[in-house]
């Protein structure tokens, strides 16, 4: 990507992508090859005969395994258990948060980790989880850095897909009908509502990508920027692949979702920046996601950064947001401009 492309537009400096890459320069080296190597034979069974190529040079297992996280991350459930208990620690030390809700719903309601600078920023964090699984109060941790520095802190619940008939784009509605509440609200918890930034984590990150391409004039009755800039984590940005795995076993992929669901295929509607971070050992198609959305948005001109996780599996690098000096903590101070606490 030139300078030119990634540089700032809408409220994120040049300096603050540089300094997110900057921090992600600084992350550990790790050999690529050997990396995915490894992943790869222990996620992978070997198999005596490659099957029918399904998308891309996958066959039907190698493609499931690919949008499976878990093998490839042997210590996962020690991580996930690890984010609930930093979650609670999280909260004995700067409070529960205020909850509301956003919707109409009973999930629907959000947790706010207020600081206590009147018109400050916000963060609002989509979690992951397939899909399937996850709830806000097990993604607090970031919290205690955002609101040292100055900052808001939101986490959104959602429905889970199994929860919706299967349906995406119930999730979808969700999540941007909970965006949309904090930008009118804002003023309601100290919040500068001109300052709104997104950031997600998995499948949070795919919902934050449908997040950016919404129509908010159309939608909602509200002006086009209403995110400041957002930081999206080992996501998916085209449904294609998604649609022909395992993940269609509870997911009701239809042509219209996978299209509109796919922010890769909306770049038009992509009106601020976005840092688009993986895992090295992420799986090689959730990091191929990452790249080729990067990709896209650079050639469609819009202000984007290409951020690698060395040394990280999926699970353990969105931990690096709740480190004002880790690769994700860094980058998303730089991009809302504050300094680290």
């Amino acid at each position: 990507m030139t300078d030119a492309e990634s540089g700032a537009t809408r409220g994120i400096s040049r300096r603050a992508l540089l300094g997110a890459a900057a921090a992600a320069a600084g992350a550990a080296a790790a050999p690529r090859a050997l990396a995915q190597q490894q992943i790869k034979c222990a996620a992978v069974p070997a198999a005596s005969a490659k099957g029918p190529r399904v998308f891309l040079e996958y066959d039907q297992p190698e493609l499931d395994a690919n949008y499976d996280q878990l093998p490839w991350a042997p210590n996962h459930q020690q991580v996930t258990g690890r984010d609930a208990s930093n979650s609670e620690l999280v909260r004995l030390r700067i409070g529960a948060p205020r909850r509301v809700a956003y919707g109409p719903t009973e999930v629907e309601r959000l947790d706010i980790y207020a600081t206590g600078k009147a018109g400050a920023p916000i963060m609002v964090f989509l979690h992951g989880g397939a899909w399937r699984g996850g709830e806000a109060k097990n993604y607090a941790a970031p919290a205690e850095m955002f609101v040292r520095a100055g900052a808001h802190f939101v986490v959104p619940d959602f429905v889970a897909v199994q929860n919706a008939g299967g349906n995406l784009f119930a999730m979808v509605e969700q999540v941007r009908r909970a965006v949309a509440w904090v930008y009118l609200n804002a003023a309601s918890f100290g919040g500068d509502a001109g300052r709104l930034y997104l950031s997600g984590h998995s499948s949070g990150s795919h919902l934050g990508g449908c997040v950016m391409i919404t129509d908010w004039q159309r939608d909602f009755g509200l002006p086009a920027g209403v995110v400041k800039a957002a930081l999206l984590v080992s996501g998916m940005y085209d449904l294609k692949a998604p649609r022909l795995s395992a993940r269609s076993s509870y997911v009701k992929f239809t042509g219209e979702m996978e299209d509109a669901l796919s922010a890769q295929r909306h770049l038009e509607r992509v009106n601020a920046p976005i840092i688009v971070a993986h895992a090295a050992l992420d799986t090689p198609e959730f990091q191929r996601q990452s790249r080729d959305f990067a990709e896209a948005l650079t050639k469609a001109r819009k202000p984007v950064q290409l951020i690698r996780g060395e040394g990280y599996n999926h699970f353990e690098f969105i931990e690096t947001l709740t480190n004002p000096y880790g690769i994700l903590g860094s980058a998303a101070l730089a991009m809302m401009g504050l300094a680290a606490p």
